[in-house]
């Protein structure tokens, strides 16, 4: 989806925004003395994205200046006096592409397939995006030659002409952080007050004139959407219409997530009395529904699309009454759980003692057994592509999908196509960002890009009128817990500790004492019964060239039929998924119009 696109006429730069989303406030152009900026997304608060856009003119405006990148959701292109920027915040929910041409920028979009038109696929970037779910937003390469990704955090400064002068990565400014209380000491009281007010702020910056809060009944998203009914009383001001979305399964598994529902609606509208409860019937919805549709549109392939036909239904009923901003519990779990890479700290610094001890009260709290504890936090992390392997060849048992894990080459992927486009090397890439020299640090790096509905919301914005945000990926939120020590977090038996702490005042006794919720596998199974016949013939039918240089389409067919019978786990079947949205999006992407939508010129006199 282009939601901006800056380009040049005779070297002079032209910049423009779609008209429609401009409109819907999800765009925000400014122009001043220092120059032009056009946002996509917002820029310290969405209620505040006017004054958050003019803040960042007039800080990276004058002549030189780096300041630090402001809070937000947003990709921005800044057409200065004496220089270009390009940035986006490092969360990196919205994307923002260049094209390159002899070392000069030729054209920016926040869609890659506009920039990418006729060119050659990149099939490094298939190799990349194949090795894990986690791999597509942090690595620059896109689906196209020639085709780059400004990063998360990143800054490209151009020249007027369009010359690249560098490319920086900064920190986003942590005005809002709390101070740490020397006086609360590490306990877990001191932490929860930390993470409550961390997280009033997040939700703070996030509520719209009207907010959706997606309530499944969950710690999580319960405490969202009871902190956004909380606003006036935090002295946050106004929250504005409260819309309270959730979905209700009549049946199987998911039906008994129901209850908390219910209890979560009710005591959310304890505090909000006005809030509007929107309780949705989604029984007949399967995973794979539509799937060449979700799968195919987007300008870059979505791991996640299977899923999108849940979110879809939320989506639209937010938009119907006229949302503009949606807040998830998203991130939550690897974000304010405790951190069990900690147990790979203490063995790494020779602390087996008290690693052994903590891997007991970790097993005993997950009903988990310690061996799986210290292969999962301590061992894998160490040599995760060997782990791998070991661990393929102790499972495959003459199955496609038997020990399949995050990183080892799917056996559907061509061994040839593998080595030429540098599959190993992107698995090594993805395995150390993944879990990096100190994982209990590079889990919240990766942590960022776990929010699966990302993409989708991204695609649907301008029907919309929204995009999701999420208020436990906020930096602040992710600041206060990295610097918190693992024993303020970590209670045997208790997941979420601090954050049930921190909510105790507000959470109704039901939910705050739940520690399993149930999944959503019912959906998986029931999408891969009702189309895991059409998914086979997708791949059996494809056309594009690609597909077959890259697939052993029959085995990939093969490990559809193993994941509808229930073989695998939820490592392979991310595997699946993500090389079926692949196909899906190669054999649409040839067919989609790139014919642009309506833009308005942003540069005066442009």
């Amino acid at each position: 989806m282009e939601a901006l696109r800056l380009e040049w006429d005779g070297g002079v730069p032209k910049l423009w925004a779609d008209g429609t989303m401009a409109r819907q406030g999800l765009v925000t152009a400014i122009s001043s003395r220092a120059g032009t900026a056009v946002v996509a997304g917002w820029v310290g608060s969405v209620r505040g994205r006017v004054a958050g856009v003019r803040g960042l003119l007039d800080d990276w405006g004058r002549p030189q200046a780096a300041p630090p990148l402001p809070t937000g959701d947003y990709a921005a292109v800044l057409v200065c006096r004496d220089r270009i920027l390009l940035m986006r915040d490092e969360q990196a929910r919205i994307p923002l592409f260049f094209g390159e041409s002899g070392g000069r920028v030729t054209a920016v979009s926040t869609s890659a397939r506009h920039l990418g038109g006729g060119a050659e696929p990149e099939r490094r970037y298939f190799c990349r995006y194949l090795t894990g779910n986690m791999a597509q937003p942090h690595s620059e390469l896109t689906p196209f030659a020639g085709v780059h990704r400004v990063l998360g955090g990143e800054v490209v400064e151009l020249s007027i002409t369009g010359q690249t002068r560098g490319r920086v990565l900064r920190h986003v400014r942590q005005a809002h952080d709390p101070p740490v209380r020397a006086a609360d000491g590490p306990g877990l009281g001191g932490a929860a007050k930390d993470l409550r007010l961390a997280l009033e702020n997040a939700v703070g910056r996030r509520v719209g004139r009207r907010t959706a809060c997606h309530v499944s009944g969950g710690t999580d998203s319960t405490s969202i959407a009871l902190l956004a009914a909380r606003l006036p009383a935090a002295g946050q001001g106004d929250p504005g219409d409260l819309v309270l979305l959730a979905g209700r399964f009549g049946r199987g598994e998911l039906a008994a997530e129901q209850p908390y529902v219910d209890e979560a609606m009710a005591e959310i509208r304890r505090h909000a009395p006005a809030a509007r409860p929107v309780i949705l019937d989604v029984d007949d919805v399967a995973d794979f529904d539509d799937f060449q549709h979700h799968a195919g549109d987007p300008d870059e392939p979505h791991a996640h699309a299977f899923r999108a036909p849940f979110w879809s239904r939320l989506h639209a009923a937010a938009a119907d009454l006229g949302c503009d901003t949606l807040l998830t519990g998203c991130g939550a779990d690897p974000i304010v759980d405790a951190n069990p890479f900690h147990l790979h700290r203490l063995a790494r610094t020779g602390r087996f003692r008290q690693m052994t001890r903590q891997a007991r009260d970790w097993a005993a709290g997950s009903e988990r057994g310690v061996w799986d504890i210290v292969s999962a936090h301590v061992v894998q992390p160490a040599l995760p592509l060997a782990a791998e392997r070991i661990t393929a060849l102790a499972r495959r048992r003459g199955t496609v999908l038997g020990g399949l894990g995050d990183f080892a080459r799917p056996r559907w992927l061509r061994s040839g196509f593998a080595r030429a486009h540098g599959y190993r090397a992107a698995s090594t890439a993805e395995s150390r960002f993944v879990f990096g020299r100190k994982p209990e640090q590079s889990l919240y790096e990766a942590a960022n890009y776990i929010a699966a509905p990302d993409p989708l919301s991204w695609r649907r914005a301008r029907q919309d009128g929204f995009f999701l945000s999420h208020p436990f990926l906020d930096p602040e939120v992710i600041a206060t817990m990295r610097r918190l020590p693992a024993e303020a977090a970590f209670r045997p038996g208790r997941p979420k500790a601090v954050l049930r702490e921190a909510m105790a005042d507000l959470l109704p006794p039901r939910i705050d004492g739940r520690v399993v919720n149930v999944p959503f596998n019912q959906l998986y199974a029931r999408g891969l019964r009702t189309h895991g016949d059409e998914l086979i013939d997708l791949c059996r039918s494809a056309r594009h060239p690609l597909i077959a240089e890259m697939f052993d389409v029959e085995i990939l067919c093969r490990a559809v039929r193993e994941a509808q019978f229930g073989m695998g786990d939820s490592h392979s079947w991310d595997r699946v998924n993500s090389s079926l949205a692949l196909v899906a999006w190669l054999e649409r992407g040839d067919r989609r119009s790139r014919a642009r939508r309506a833009a308005m010129p942003v540069i005066p006199g442009s």
